[in-house]
Order: structure tokens, then C-alpha cells, then sequence
């Protein structure tokens, strides 16, 4: 882990080997994955805690960012100390960033958000009685949208260059690097572990195959941006096409689609944006790249279909391994929102409680269905006020977009966050991290100035 912070010194390929060596690593030894999470925990508290009080925002970012993009491994690997762990790390990270760094007064509508949260888990304390089910219920539903406030809060108008927020966007590529190795390595032949057209746990680690997806779209945008804004040679371009079309590839044969479609809509907010405000000359550079990447894309595609006997294309023309039309392309979550919203109409105002609409399921259906759709959810079990928190949580990011436009990833990061709310809630850190990420200040790097000495001739 000390290597990594030399990776604004461009120890890319360095990097790159270490955590193809993790993945190969726990996946023959699966204990790995739990002292990994431990010296990788102790290594950002340790940079937070003693780091330059200038440099405290950039580790707190850093170790924000490297958590977020592992934590679908370590569920995977069972590596985390807890389920919901890294969502607790970054939350522990920011408020730690607060601490040394403080916050910005203007953020104050995310401590209006937080406090709007607060209502529904009185509600669900009278539906659903105070038990170890509801402790559990409502920490598993509320940690990802208050990992969202404080990290809204601590990034709220934090200035950082741009070569550290991309930095960051490395950090999160990283550890995505590691779990696409072991994906491999557990299924390393997919036409063994076909099963029709549904998602297929086989294909993404044993683990959900919604999760799994979602990670991997977020870092293949994490490989986009290294390819298109620092990749100069043409071995760092080859690599990361070829890292890419791996990572792409192990995400499409999850057979769930809402990931690979988050990265598609995240990746053409950021080219559209970067291409807009580059100089003619760098265009011409992005256009060249934007061909190999077009290239890679469409040769990672071929190859997933001819593994999956041509499945995928069924799958991503909503059909069944017969070809039948499935005529629910949202395959049941458009069902979920309908009855979110009919919670909705039964209790306007404050809503039906945390979690109450997955117990109502459980009672009714005997299946245990979370949410899938955090709009739907947040209007079922917060009433009127996540109306409230809607607003806030759309209106606020492009009021301060409009005073500060420096954030070439703003679009980017937003669309990450709506994308995945719609199709994974906040199962996962991800998009809490990468909404607060689009309220940074990014500012420019100071070119140094270097003078002259004018040397007195003695005579």
C-alpha cells in the first residue's frame, strides 16, 4: 500500500501490476481479502491523521475514493469487517476531514437534507416496532443517503486541483483493476455457467450480479478518463484499452445491464464535456483515442457474444434465450416503483416509515425485495419531505455548477448518482461519493516561476 502514494509521480504501471498481484493473490487465498482491508485501513487513517494540514482534503479524497471503488470486492471476498463497511469509512473519512479541515457555511442545505431523514425512522419505530429487524432495517437503508450528506457537506465548495481530483478518479480504477482479475479467475469459462438470459452470479464472483455491474461501469469511466486525459504514450493508451475492454467485458456477462448502461451515459457526459473544453489541438488528440476506444468497445462486445452463444444480445434486446420478447424491460423494478409510489399516495406526508415497503413484501409475497429505485423509495417512506430531498439533492449541484464551471467531471459524477439510484439504490458508496465529488471547487495548477539569479560581478 506505501506505493500508492507515489502515483501522482506517475508510478502508473507499477500500480497496475500491484493490484492485478492482490487479485491473483485472494483468489488462492480468499483470508487475504480481510488483511488487505485492514492495511489498506490503516494506511488512509494513518495519511489523514498525520499528513500536512494542506495536503488533508487530498488524502481524505484519496482514501474516500480507493474504499469506494473495493468495496464490492471485499463483499465479494468477504474481506470488510462489516457489510455496509466502506460506507462507514467514508463517512468516518469525511467527518475526519471536517474535523481538520472544516466546512463550507453554504452547504447548509445538505444539514436540512440530513435532518429531513430523520422523520421516517420515527414512523417505521411505530410500524415496524423497535427490534434488532428495525436497527438492522434502517441502518441498511439509511447509510448510503447519510453517506451522501457528509459527503456532500465535507466536499461542499473544497477547493482541489486537478491533478488530484484525477488522482482520485485513479484511486477508484485501481482496486476495480483487482476484483476484474478475480473475476476472471473464478469463471474463467462463461459458456460453463450460462443459465439464459437473467443476471448470472456465476459470472460476477458469486455475488450479486447488480453490484457487480455497477462497480465495474464505474471503473470502466475511472479507465476512460485515464486513457483520454493521461494516457501520452502509445504502450499507456494499449494497456488501457486493453484493461478496459477486460473490465467491459467482465460487466456485460453479469448479464445485468444497469451497470454497463451507467457507464455509457457517465462516459459520454465526460467525453462530450472534456472534448467541448479542450483546445483544437487536444481535440484531434481525443479523436484519435475516441477511435481505438470505439475499436475496443466493439471487439469486446463480438467477443462477449460469441462466449455467450449469442445471449447477451438477446439480453440487451430484452428477450429470453429463445428470442421471446420479455415485454418488462426493467425486469420487475417497474413493479417495485409502482407500489413505492402507491405507499406514497397512502401516506403523503411523512410517508410509510423506513423499510416499511420490503416488510410489506416479505408479508405479503414472502420474498424479501428491497428497493431498487431510490426516487420510489424516498417518496414512499419519506412523504412529502423526499419530495423535499429530491429537490435539494437536483436543484443544489447546478446552482453551484453555475458559479463554478472548472469541474470537468461535474456532468459525469451527477449522472453517475441519478443512473445508479434508479437502477441500484445506495446499495453501495458510489454514488454518494461521486454526487459529493461533483461540489468540488476545482482549481487550477500554479505553474512555478523560476527567476534568475543576477549574480554581482565583483570588480
Amino acid at each position: 500500500m506505501g506505493r500508492l502514494g507515489s502515483f501522482n509521480k506517475d508510478n502508473y504501471l507499477g500500480l497496475v501490476v500491484l493490484h492485478i498481484i492482490f487479485g491473483v493473490a485472494i483468489y488462492f487465498f480468499t483470508p487475504l481479502s480481510r488483511l488487505y482491508f485492514i492495511i489498506a485501513f490503516v494506511y488512509f487513517l494513518w495519511k489523514i491523521l498525520f499528513s500536512r494540514q494542506e495536503r488533508k482534503t487530498v488524502e481524505v479524497l484519496l482514501a474516500c475514493s480507493y474504499f469506494t471503488g473495493i468495496e464490492v470486492f471485499f463483499r465479494m471476498t468477504d474481506g470488510g469487517i462489516a457489510y455496509e463497511a466502506s460506507k462507514y469509512l467514508v463517512i468516518l473519512f469525511m467527518l475526519l476531514g471536517m474535523f481538520f479541515k472544516g466546512m463550507s457555511g453554504r452547504g447548509y442545505p445538505y444539514f436540512i437534507y440530513l435532518i429531513l431523514l430523520v422523520p421516517s425512522i420515527l414512523v417505521a419505530s411505530m410500524t415496524l416496532g423497535f427490534s434488532a429487524n428495525f436497527r438492522t432495517a434502517v441502518a441498511f437503508v439509511l447509510s448510503g443517503p447519510v453517506c451522501l450528506g457528509i459527503a456532500a457537506l465535507f466536499c461542499y465548495d473544497r477547493r482541489i486541483s486537478r491533478k488530484h481530483l484525477l488522482q482520485c478518479v485513479n484511486y477508484i480504477a485501481l482496486p476495480s483493476i483487482t476484483m476484474t482479475v478475480y473475476l476472471f479467475l473464478y469463471n474463467p469459462s462463461i459458456k460453463d455457467t450460462l443459465s439464459g438470459t437473467a443476471s448470472n452470479a456465476a459470472t460476477s464472483g458469486g455475488f450479486g450480479p447488480n453490484q457487480v455491474s455497477t462497480a465495474l461501469g464505474l471503473g470502466m469511466f475511472a479507465i476512460v478518463v485515464r486513457l483520454f486525459m493521461k494516457s501520452p504514450s502509445i504502450f499507456l493508451k494499449v494497456l488501457n484499452l486493453v484493461i478496459l475492454g477486460g473490465m467491459t467485458f467482465r460487466a456485460i456477462v453479469t448479464f445485468s445491464r444497469g451497470g454497463v448502461f451507467a457507464a455509457i451515459i457517465v462516459v459520454a457526459a465526460f467525453l462530450t464535456i472534456y472534448f467541448i473544453k479542450s483546445s483544437p489541438k487536444r481535440k484531434q488528440q481525443i479523436a484519435a483515442s475516441f477511435m481505438l476506444f470505439l475499436v475496443a468497445i466493439a471487439i469486446t462486445w463480438f467477443i462477449s457474444s460469441i462466449q455467450t452463444f449469442g445471449l447477451i444480445d438477446k439480453r440487451y434486446s430484452n428477450q429470453d434465450s429463445l428470442g421471446r420478447d420479455k415485454g418488462d424491460i426493467t425486469t420487475g423494478r417497474l413493479d417495485l416503483f409502482e407500489e413505492e409510489i402507491e405507499g406514497f399516495l397512502d401516506s403523503p406526508f411523512l410517508g410509510i416509515g423506513i423499510s416499511k415497503t420490503q416488510y410489506i413484501r416479505v408479508e405479503r409475497d414472502g420474498k424479501r425485495l428491497p428497493s431498487h429505485n431510490e426516487v420510489g423509495r424516498l417518496l414512499s417512506e419519506h412523504g412529502i419531505l423526499g419530495i423535499t430531498i429530491l429537490l435539494i439533492l437536483i436543484i443544489k449541484p447546478f446552482a453551484y455548477r453555475a458559479a463554478n464551471k472548472r469541474n470537468v467531471y461535474f456532468y459525469a459524477f451527477f449522472c453517475f448518482w441519478f443512473a445508479t439510484i434508479n437502477h441500484s439504490g445506495m446499495r453501495i458508496a458510489a454514488p454518494a461519493l461521486l454526487y459529493g465529488m461533483s461540489l468540488l471547487n476545482v482549481v487550477y495548477e500554479k505553474n512555478p516561476v523560476h527567476r534568475k539569479q543576477v549574480r554581482k560581478q565583483i570588480k
